[in-house]
Formats: C-alpha cells, sequence, structure tokens
C-alpha cells in the first residue's frame, strides 16, 4: 500500500513540474529544456512552446524541432520526433488504444504502440496521430488531419483519414 501510495505521489509530483511548471508560459524556453532532461524526456532542442503536456519521459525530440503550444504527448509507448521537424500547435500523438472487450465493456486490455515522426517532417495544427504510426522523413501531415496509417517520406497527406495527396519534391 506504502509503495503505491510512494507512486501515485512521485507521479503527482512529475505531473506537477513538467506538465505545470516547465510548460508555463513564464519558463524561459533554455529552463524549460533543461527541466524536461532532468525528467528523462531526451529533447535536442530549447524550441517546445508553453501548454505542452507529457503523459511520460519514453520521447525524443531531434535537433533543430519546433513543438508548438498545447501539443498532447499521451505516451504508454516511445514517442520519436526527428531533427528539423516543425509540430504545430495542439497536435495529438497517441500510442495507446485497447483490445476489443465484451459487450459489455467494449474497451479491453489497454496497450501501446511506438510513433515515429522521421526528419524534416511538418505536422499541422490539431492533427492526430493514434498508436503505431510511422511518419517518413520530410512528409507534411495537414491542419486537423488524422494519421491512422504509416506516412510515405516526403509526401503530402491530409484528411480524415489523412491520405497521401501527393509525393513532394
Amino acid at each position: 500500500m506504502i509503495d503505491k501510495i510512494s507512486f501515485v505521489v512521485k507521479q503527482k509530483l512529475r505531473d506537477m513540474i513538467i506538465n505545470s511548471i516547465a510548460s508555463s508560459y513564464f519558463m524561459p524556453l533554455i529552463v524549460r529544456k533543461k527541466i524536461y532532461n532532468i525528467f528523462g524526456i531526451k529533447t535536442y532542442t530549447k524550441a517546445i512552446r508553453p501548454n505542452c503536456y507529457f503523459g511520460g519521459n519514453n520521447i525524443e525530440i531531434g535537433k533543430g524541432t519546433t513543438v508548438n503550444g498545447g501539443c498532447y504527448f499521451e505516451n504508454l509507448e516511445k514517442i520519436k520526433i526527428g531533427k528539423n521537424c516543425d509540430i504545430a500547435m495542439e497536435v495529438l500523438f497517441c500510442t495507446s488504444t485497447h483490445e476489443l472487450g465484451a459487450s459489455n465493456k467494449r474497451a479491453g486490455k489497454p496497450y501501446g504502440q511506438s510513433i515515429y515522426i522521421g526528419d524534416g517532417c511538418w505536422i499541422g495544427a490539431r492533427v492526430t496521430i493514434l498508436p503505431g504510426v510511422i511518419v517518413g522523413n520530410g512528409c507534411v501531415i495537414g491542419a486537423g488531419s488524422l494519421v491512422t496509417k504509416d506516412c510515405e517520406p516526403n509526401s503530402l497527406y491530409l484528411g480524415s483519414p489523412a491520405k497521401k495527396i501527393k509525393e513532394l519534391n
């Protein structure tokens, strides 16, 4: 029982520091980066804007990447974002899902799948990226899209679900 209470207290303290203090509008970018690194979020960029939520620390964000405000990193499994990416505001990275349960409770046992975003990608505002998705290098995902499947490198994807519109040079 004490171990469970200790775990809950540590989790609440972590959430308070990362998701309230570090993500505050008053926190300088370089200090925010250092706090994230101390708590195990591997970020090689200081360009993470305020009001982002990190559900865990199994996250890696590459050098030169910008993460705009209000992004949500639901983090049951690893999220890796490559170098020189632009992540617009309020993007949702969702790594968890559930097994299909019985008719009295359809959301069965939870499980997760990693998300990987390649180098040089541009993810538009309010995009949702679902578990297990790989977005290839140089992709553009249009605002409001729902990414349910892997995206080929150097391609434009739009829609819900996101579909390949064209290849990019």
